[in-house]
């Protein structure tokens, strides 16, 4: 092993025993070798394809670096996921994957070596760069194994897709359009039409995606994605994405200390809810700046408890909105069609809980308990009843 490894390796030592002096000396005498770059950038890189295998996606370890850490970290962490998929052929990479680190801007913008572009990147000291990866390095290689919901890099064997899922991306485009209209208009009116029509748009897709399925060989299998539930109030915001995705077919599992939750379902209706959600906590941010400062009699802030309730009351009411779109959608596809679609749709609900079952064996059901303030539910209500179920590229 060499004296930069032993370097690494007695940095990573001293951060899990919490001991800031010996971890400070460690990067300080890697800071001065001229290996450290290569050699650091390797092991990161190295944590990263453990990571693959472990069922982690580029979003995934972004969101962790971000949380856990700092922004510095979450960049450093997509540069570095930018090197080590180099190794990749395009055409073995998942599009899931492929559509994450175009979101994050996942790219090998250096030439050179990592540490001395990053540090002037940065303008920063080559120790503060040095310590910051090492920390990086440190997270990654203590994360645990997660569900794998996609084939990891080097798996996938490129395929035509099927035609229900072209059909799928028409179909997006369209509820896209009209709820950019729903975002721009200033009159609630107005808005609402435009929501109802891509709420109406999506159910009739989703609904035809059923009866393709239901046909011999037809259609997807359920799959998963990861959403982030971000501090702070994530238990309502849990809440918010559970009763979405229940109201489009779709099963939540929490991951709370990681800070994100798995959603089962069909390809569509994941789309639609990860869109829905987004759109939906913007709305409920904008309503709670607009509500102001909350305090007691006494002056003492309420905030905190204020907008735990608003947050609360916004998500159960939202759920009891698209619950009602959800059954007037069937029913009038049911009446459209001349024939009962409750059936149908309720096998799919099932091969959605039989995929949770079989990739989360072990799943514990926990009680979520909330604060209370009387104003802050009925401000969320409200809030509810005015926004529109819409959402948009962002």
């Amino acid at each position: 092993m060499s004296k930069a490894n032993e370097l690494i390796g007695a940095a990573m030592e001293a951060l899990a025993a919490e001991d800031q002096a010996a971890f400070d000396a460690a990067a300080a005498f890697l800071a001065d070798r001229d290996d450290a770059d290569r050699l650091l950038v390797e092991a990161v890189t190295g944590a990263i394809s453990t990571l693959w295998r472990n069922g982690w996606q580029p979003a995934d370890v972004v969101r962790v670096a971000d949380r856990r850490l700092t922004d510095w970290h979450g960049r450093a962490a997509a540069d570095l996921i930018a090197w080590e998929m180099r190794a990749y052929p395009p055409a073995t990479v998942d599009e899931r994957w492929r559509d994450q680190l175009a979101r994050l801007e996942a790219a090998v913008w250096w030439k050179g070596g990592y540490l001395a572009a990053r540090q002037a990147r940065d303008r920063a000291g080559r120790l503060v760069t040095v310590s910051g990866v090492l920390e990086l390095l440190a997270l990654l290689t203590g994360l645990p194994r997660l569900e794998t919901l996609s084939p990891p890099p080097g798996a996938t064997r490129r395929t035509v897709r099927a035609r229900a899922h072209t059909v799928g991306e028409k179909t997006l485009t369209r509820v896209r359009a009209l709820l950019a209209k729903a975002e721009s208009t200033a009159y609630e009116a107005e808005a609402e039409t435009f929501m109802s029509a891509a709420q109406s748009l999506m159910a009739k897709y989703s609904i035809d995606a059923a009866m393709l399925d239901a046909q011999p060989g037809g259609g997807d299998a359920p799959a998963g994605i990861r959403i982030g539930i971000d501090a702070p109030y994530e238990q309502p915001k849990a809440v918010l994405l559970n009763l979405v995705a229940e109201a489009n077919r779709c099963r939540v599992i929490w991951s709370q200390e990681l800070g994100f939750a798995t959603v089962m379902g069909f390809r569509a209706d994941l789309s639609w809810v990860e869109m829905l959600f987004t759109s939906l906590l913007v709305q409920a941010q904008t309503s709670l700046v607009n509500s102001g400062t909350k305090k007691h009699g006494n002056g003492r802030s309420r905030n905190k408890t204020f907008r735990q309730s608003f947050l609360s009351a916004f998500a159960s009411r939202i759920g009891e909105r698209l619950a009602e779109a959800t059954a007037d959608a069937v029913a009038r596809e049911s009446a459209s069609r001349g024939a009962d679609l409750v059936p149908v749709l309720a096998a799919r609900e099932q091969e959605v809980e039989q995929a949770v079952e079989r990739l989360f064996p072990n799943l514990v059901s926990h009680a979520i308990r909330t604060s209370w303030d009387r104003e802050g539910w009925a401000a969320g209500r409200t809030a509810a009843d005015q926004a529109s179920l819409e959402a948009r590229e962002r």
